[in-house]
C-alpha cells in the first residue's frame, strides 16, 4: 500500500522530517519525506496498509513542538521508492 501525504502547519524547523524518518523506519515502511518551500513537509510511503495508517494518524500529531493544521492523503500507482529504504530528502 502506497501512499503521499502532505502535512501542513508548523512542521518545519520542529524536528518533524527526522521524526517521521524514525516512526517510519520503525513501523517498517519504505519511502521518503521532506521539506517544502511553502513551509510544508511531503513524504511517501510504502508499507502493509495496518502500519501505513499508523505512520498518517502520527502524521496528524508530529512531534512534540509541531503544530499539525492539515494532512492531505493519496493513493500512489508505485512504491515510492525500491526497497526497503526510508530517505530524508532535500527540500523541494
Amino acid at each position: 500500500m502506497a501512499k503521499q501525504l502532505l502535512i501542513e502547519g508548523r512542521v518545519q524547523g520542529v524536528g518533524y522530517r527526522a521524526s517521521f524518518a524514525d516512526e517510519a523506519q520503525s513501523l517498517g515502511l519504505s519511502g521518503w519525506v521532506r521539506n517544502r518551500r511553502d513551509g510544508s513537509v511531503e513524504a511517501a510511503v510504502d508499507g502493509d496498509a495496518q502500519a501505513v495508517e499508523a505512520i498518517i494518524q502520527w502524521s496528524k500529531r508530529g512531534p512534540p513542538a509541531a503544530r499539525v493544521h492539515q494532512v492531505a492523503v493519496t493513493d500512489l500507482e508505485a512504491p515510492p521508492s525500491p526497497g526497503r529504504e526510508f530517505k530524508i530528502l532535500p527540500t523541494q
